[in-house]
């Protein structure tokens, strides 16, 4: 009988410990708010030390699922948005996701959200979407604010929706896509106008409350932006992380 070398995977206790808590917080047997046990008390309950506590509540607290309202206190806390989407931003970043993927998923998710938003969209929710656009198309030309802009407009747009899986899921997929931006203007300088132009079809839609329309519109934004890609050559190149998930 001959066996295969395979590298034995070795789980730190504070590593096991952030593990325990963080699974029991996504049973909901720990539920935002609720108190945690002292250190020393945890220290007892896993039969560790307190110092290896320490190390596993530091690792909770960096992904936002506990907090300390006070040295003494801490509680379960819902994770903040933007720790969620970062990770999962670094995730694809390490799978080395194509623009190809992204373009895929994307194609689904923008078009659900312009048609959600028209119709959940408030008079000062479209004021701000417009605000944004008029942000955008006075940066017509400048690259770097454009795609910053650009990413502003879809997740407000996203967060008009109220659907907060779909503001969660899309985030990081669609930061990763449309930063290939900068990738794709230099080959089609017009493509600044067709931005504009679609953003502007999707405002009008969403004051219209025509759902189909915003739909349509963000659809064909999403198709315009694949042509670029394909015109740059970047349909299976391997997405590069955002500046933000670095």
């Amino acid at each position: 009988m001959s066996l295969d070398p395979k590298p034995i995977q070795v789980h730190f206790a504070y590593q096991q410990i952030a593990e325990e808590i963080e699974g029991r917080i996504l049973r909901g047997d720990l539920k935002p708010g609720d108190q945690l046990p002292g250190e020393t008390e945890l220290a007892t309950l896993f039969g560790v030390t307190r110092s290896t506590v320490r190390e596993g509540l530091r690792q909770l607290e960096s992904e936002g699922l506990i907090h300390r309202p006070s040295p003494r206190r801490m509680e379960v806390a819902i994770p903040q948005a933007e720790l969620l989407t970062t990770r999962a931003g670094r995730a694809m970043a390490l799978m080395k996701v194509t623009f190809r993927e992204l373009w895929e998923v994307t194609m689904e998710m923008e078009p659900l959200a312009a048609r959600l938003a028209a119709q959940q969209a408030g008079e000062d929710e479209i004021e701000a979407l417009q605000k944004t656009h008029s942000e955008l198309v006075a940066a017509e030309g400048d690259m770097h604010r454009s795609i910053e802009i650009d990413e502003r407009f879809h997740m407000q747009l996203a967060e008009t929706g109220r659907n907060r899986v779909l503001s969660l899921a899309r985030e990081p997929v669609s930061l990763l896509l449309f930063r290939g931006f900068a990738q794709i203007a230099p080959f089609n300088p017009q493509f600044y106008k067709r931005q504009i132009e679609a953003h502007a079809n999707v405002l009008a839609a969403l004051r219209d409350h025509d759902a189909d329309r915003a739909e349509k519109w963000a659809r064909k934004h999403i198709e315009d932006f694949w042509r670029g890609a394909q015109i740059a050559g970047l349909e299976d190149e391997i997405a590069l992380a955002p500046r933000a998930l670095t």
